[in-house]
């Protein structure tokens, strides 16, 4: 028997797992990166035991730094959250080789249903439908193979999931270049590059059956989640019940469920996940058996009442389960956004959006609270948020007696959720959340990434760039003391002699947006080169985190932080959405310029350079695949604007970029092309 447990993780989960430790009385253990030494779970743990740096091999994917920190903190059971060594079979067995316990299934059943392929042929045997698919260890097999398994298909990593590496093709023509970014995907995320091939189903449903089983032969389901709202193949909104599913087709998929977890002597909390076609509800697949706790636990926990993280823990300590399948029941309806550190981006051709990791400081923030909802957040005000993990900051979820209630309780919690200093998808999920088809019920796997473009804001607000415009003007003038008297002509209120107060400048610019010109007066302000002024005042504020501003008539609040490390620079929070406003020099902006009708490509993201294809003086034709840059676990292409010589070139492979950092220069044929610049020798790198 336990009473001191190591949780093994990091974020919000590892603060949802000491949230339950603390209330079952048990002693929490966090461990903690070098990046994440001010972090909330390691605050929030009864003590915590530094790893090493933030690299992720040498801190949070390291068994025998974890196995030590144990042995130093004297903890008895190791809890894995999600991510990371959870479904490490090698890191369960080292567990229980120390003597602790593993919070978690048995490391056969974690070997068994953690390679994809292994984990069809296991279910189909017990009688669960499986998609059909292949696999083959050479690109050419592969690709031959998913020609005749018919397109499209969908590449998976074999070691993988939480739908990372995962990468459809509906184009013969494609599958080498796919096939071939897959493998390195899937080497990065999982250090397996086995990938398979699986038929795809056309406007599938992704709908997850939780399992909780107990050492003592004992397995029950409790019931569906319904997943299908996702950005590339990554979940994003989660709810319970599913608005799709029958009651008998819910409890087959249940049934089934159970054979699977059975077939793999499974113990503990685990999901198995299934397709189902979008126009027959009473067909489904299997997909895969995740074997731990899943991000969107939360929902289920609401609509039956029990605490999973609890139950884990009880399993694990022996205990048997006090309740049988006919005792499982579930209340209301739970929906679960996932708000990310992500920035949302129309593509380069306008046809899509890109979802691109973000990183920096949490200058601001605010979580909501209320009837019905529950926010599991791993946030502080002052957080880091590195590139080298995860997106995933918090999940908002809502609960409802029905489903109606439980999506407005979620948008109005999201619209009260305010992160400043970093970019999330807050206000893309509330609109998703509001998209018809979402409100109907009418989901799919596609969804989203189809309908992305049209939850994106048409543009950044006026009375922002207002907001900005009348903060920064007063800083330059404060208001003077009672009694004391100010020189008009020492403030750059635009005041002067017998005329009218002239106008204040301000340049400013969101990142992805045009720059904009405000100029501001007393009374008075116009954003932009046309129309005409209008009245514009500071209500309150800058200060206390908020600003309040009257513009064109209409007052408009927001959260606000200045940042605090670039002077003139001013977060802005309102029902969501963030922006970023910083002043724009224009000859700042122009110096770097290159030659005429060359285009400079810069980093998306913040990451790493894990792949340069191209040279300094190389020929390259449009659309041609030059770098890619990688941050947590994304990989972005970034390939030629038109056909031209690369004229610059300014990173090698393992180059940490910052946003906007110029990449490389390509200058079209028709231009004389500018000196060729060498590329930098490569970092040196750390041992591994």
């Amino acid at each position: 028997m336990f009473d001191t447990v190591l949780v093994a993780n990091r974020g919000e989960i590892a603060v949802r797992v000491i949230r339950t430790l603390r209330r079952l009385g048990l002693r929490s253990v966090a461990v903690y990166s070098d990046a994440d030494a001010r972090a909330r779970h390691v605050a929030e743990a009864d003590a915590a035991v530094r790893l090493g740096p933030a690299q992720a091999a040498l801190s949070y994917l390291s068994a025998e730094r974890l196995l030590d920190a144990a042995a130093r903190a004297g903890a008895g059971a190791v809890h894995p959250g999600y991510g990371f060594l959870a479904e490490n079979a090698g890191f369960a067995r080292a567990v229980a080789g120390a003597g602790l316990t593993f919070i978690g299934p048995p490391a056969d059943a974690i070997e068994a249903m953690g390679d994809k392929i292994r984990a069809k042929e296991t279910v189909a045997a017990a009688g669960v439908p499986v998609v059909p698919g292949a696999h083959a260890d050479g690109d050419g097999e592969l690709a031959e193979a998913a020609r005749v398994l018919g397109l499209p298909v969908l590449l998976k990593p074999s070691a993988g999931g939480g739908g990372k590496g995962m990468r459809l093709v509906r184009d013969a023509d494609l599958l080498a270049d796919e096939i071939e970014a897959a493998r390195r995907g899937a080497l990065a995320a999982f250090g397996d590059g086995t990938l398979l091939a699986e038929r795809w189903v056309e406007r599938p449903r992704h709908i997850e059956i939780q399992i909780l089983a107990d050492g003592h032969g004992t397995v029950l389901h409790l019931g569906e989640r319904e997943c299908s709202l996702q950005r590339r193949h990554q979940k994003i909104v989660e709810e319970a019940p599913s608005p799709f599913l029958d009651d008998a087709t819910r409890a087959v998929m249940g049934e089934a469920a159970v054979r699977a977890a059975r077939a793999c002597g499974y113990v503990g909390a685990g999901t198995v996940e299934f397709i189902v076609p979008g126009d027959d509800s009473a067909t489904h697949y299997f997909m895969e058996m995740n074997t731990r706790l899943q991000v969107e636990h939360p929902v289920t926990e609401l609509v039956t009442g029990l605490d999973l993280v609890e139950w884990q823990v009880r399993v694990a300590r022996g205990e048997r389960l006090p309740f049988g399948q006919d005792a499982v029941a579930t209340v209301g309806h739970a929906v679960e956004a996932r708000v990310c550190a992500e920035t949302a981006r129309p593509t380069a051709e306008g046809s899509g959006v890109d979802f691109l990791p973000s990183a920096g400081t949490v200058l601001l923030l605010a979580e909501p609270e209320g009837d019905g909802v529950r926010t599991d957040s791993g946030l502080a005000e002052g957080t880091e948020v590195s590139p080298d993990y995860d997106p995933l900051l918090a999940k908002v979820v809502a609960h409802g007696p029905d489903r109606a209630t439980a999506l407005l309780r979620l948008r109005a919690a999201l619209a009260r959720t305010t992160v400043l200093g970093v970019d999330t998808n807050t206000g893309f999920l509330r609109r998703l959340l509001a998209h018809p088809a979402v409100v109907s019920g009418e989901l799919d796997t596609g969804l989203v990434d189809g309908a992305a473009s049209g939850l994106l804001p048409a543009g950044v607000p006026e009375e922002v760039y207002a907001a900005v415009a009348l903060a920064r003007q007063a800083a330059f003038a404060p208001a003077p003391a009672p009694g004391e008297w100010t020189d008009p002509f020492s403030v750059p209120s635009g005041w002067r002699l017998g005329g009218e107060p002239a106008w204040t400048i301000h340049r400013l610019r969101v990142p992805g947006h045009d720059p904009v010109t405000v100029r501001v007066r007393p009374g008075e302000a116009r954003v932009g080169d046309e129309g005409a002024p209008v009245p514009a005042r500071l209500l309150d504020g800058p200060g206390g985190g908020a600003l309040r501003v009257e513009y064109a008539g209409t007052a408009h609040g927001f959260a606000h932080a200045p940042h605090p490390r670039a002077p003139g620079a001013h977060w802005l929070g309102r029902d969501g959405d963030a922006w970023h406003v910083q002043a724009y020099d224009p000859v700042a902006a122009a110096g770097g310029a290159a030659a005429p009708g060359a285009d400079t490509l810069s980093a998306p993201m913040p990451g790493t350079v894990t792949v340069v294809k191209a040279a300094a003086g190389e020929a390259v034709t449009a659309g041609q695949s030059l770098l890619v840059v990688e941050a947590m676990k994304m990989e972005h292409v970034i390939a030629a604007p038109h056909d031209g010589t690369v004229t610059e070139l300014g990173v090698s492979v393992g180059a940490t970029v910052a946003m906007d950092q110029v990449l490389a220069v390509v200058t079209p044929a028709t231009v004389a092309t500018t000196p060729v610049a060498e590329p930098p020798a490569p970092a040196p790198q750390e041992p591994s």
